[in-house]
């Protein structure tokens, strides 16, 4: 029952951090009123202004009194800010804010939709509510709505620091926002999961704590990593082709927004980002945003996976107590003492309870060596302490390298190559041209 920022301590100041907010807040709220009416009025100047609308929509009840949780989005906005442990914490959802609220007025502005419903009249503070809102909230700026992706936002910010009975009164009250987007007849149901997918995406691009994804990134020299890059930007532009084309048919076709966001992630990765854009720590976990936006691209990696394996042992003994193999369940990661994991864009399963260790590596690329070196290091001290899997997402490339690394640096093996041929001895494909010459050179 007892509040996490309660008991956090302070790493400063928190006048320094109040200002900090008091400043973003005064820039934050009027950009939103400006930019939010300036889509409402452009919208309403023009005469092509459509809408989407499933048809099971119309048998959602009108609510008056679901206007208060609706309303009290606003107290959270400003609180979120003010209540911070750090300068750094009020920096970064403002960053999310800012975010969530170019993005949806770009939206608004490029492709403008409209409400159709028309609310009944409404009487005591309901209908008061309603009346301030239609003082400055027209019938346009729907998908996505910001209403929305601000709630994502502002949940993940309260989820962290609400523990006992505090924690599900928070993920219920937030319920009723949500839902109350639908019952007080202010969105369509599309504008709920595009405005979700832009709030998590603000998360994703200034996630609560490690690199930002985009910092430090730059134009990869690497001629491979161009080509990935370009093949994943290709998907993604299909996938939005899809969306805005299939839309005109069907608006279930918008769904594609998901899986061309998560392949343009990627490709950003390729193209220079790294690794960090997986969001995943030395522990195996995912950030929710990262979890959420890539799911597509994980669901589709977990396949070829699955495809690439199939006829194979899901890992090979290599030498004292050392294996090779593929991206494990949590049961057969179970059987060993610890999991040296190279997948930057995998998950450690749940239910997973033994040793985790992670280096994050994007596939088909050979890792930066001081990384390898690193993962052959920990393999080893890991080794005295039991039984080893170390894996990659098919357990050819990335996993086989370190194996390679630890087999060479340990004296196991005098020369990369050797150590290739003990690999290629287990009968796993292994696909080590890069590494080896890399470790010759």
């Amino acid at each position: 029952m007892v509040s996490s920022l309660a008991s956090t301590v302070r790493t400063e100041p928190y006048s320094r951090v109040v200002v900090r907010a008091a400043l973003w807040l005064a820039f934050l709220a009027p950009f939103f009123y400006l930019s939010y009416g300036f889509a409402n009025w452009l919208a309403s100047r023009r005469d092509d202004v459509g809408s989407i609308v499933f048809s099971w929509e119309r048998s959602i009840p009108f609510l008056a009194w679901t206007i208060v949780p609706y309303w009290s989005i606003n107290l959270f906005y400003g609180l979120s800010l003010l209540l911070n442990d750090s300068r750094q914490g009020v920096d970064r959802l403002a960053g999310r804010y800012l975010t969530a609220q170019i993005v949806a007025v770009a939206c608004f502005i490029l492709f403008p939709l409209t409400a159709t419903f028309v609310r009944p009249a409404t009487t005591g503070l309901p209908g008061f509510l309603f009346a301030v809102l239609g003082g400055f909230d027209k019938p346009f700026n729907q998908a996505p709505s910001l209403h929305i992706a601000l709630l994502v936002i502002i949940w993940d910010h309260w989820r962290h620091r609400l523990g006992g009975l505090l924690l599900p009164l928070w993920h219920g009250w937030c319920f009723l926002i949500g839902a109350s987007v639908l019952t007080t007849w202010q969105h369509h149901f599309i504008d709920i999961p595009t405005g979700a997918l832009l709030g998590f995406f603000a998360l994703w691009l200034f996630p609560r704590s490690g690199a930002l994804p985009f910092s430090a990134a730059r134009l990869t020299g690497d001629a491979k990593a161009r080509r990935l890059a370009l093949f994943y930007a290709l998907g993604a532009v299909l996938a939005l082709a899809g969306a805005a084309l299939g839309a005109v048919l069907s608006a279930t076709a918008l769904f594609l927004l998901w899986p061309a966001l998560a392949l343009a992630i990627v490709a950003f990765a390729y193209s220079g980002a790294g690794e960090k854009v997986f969001q995943k720590t030395a522990e195996g976990h995912v950030s929710l945003a990262s979890r959420v936006l890539l799911w597509p691209y994980r669901l589709g990696a977990g396949v070829n996976a699955a495809i690439w394996t199939r006829k194979l042992p899901p890992h090979v003994a290599v030498r004292d107590g050392v294996s090779l193999g593929r991206f494990p369940t949590a049961s057969e990661a179970n059987g060993f003492g610890t999991v040296i994991d190279l997948a930057a864009e995998l998950e450690k399963p749940a239910g997973t309870d033994c040793r985790w260790i992670s280096f994050p590596m994007i596939d088909l690329l050979p890792p930066p060596v001081i990384v390898q070196q690193q993962a052959a290091s920990a393999l080893e001290s890991a080794r005295r302490d039991g039984t080893v899997l170390v894996c990659c997402a098919l357990g050819f490339q990335r996993s086989a390298g370190v194996v390679a690394e630890w087999l060479v640096a340990t004296g196991r093996a005098r020369t990369p190559t050797l150590a290739h041929e003990m690999l290629m001895a287990t009968g796993r494909p292994i696909h080590l041209a890069a590494a080896t010459e890399r470790a010759a050179s």
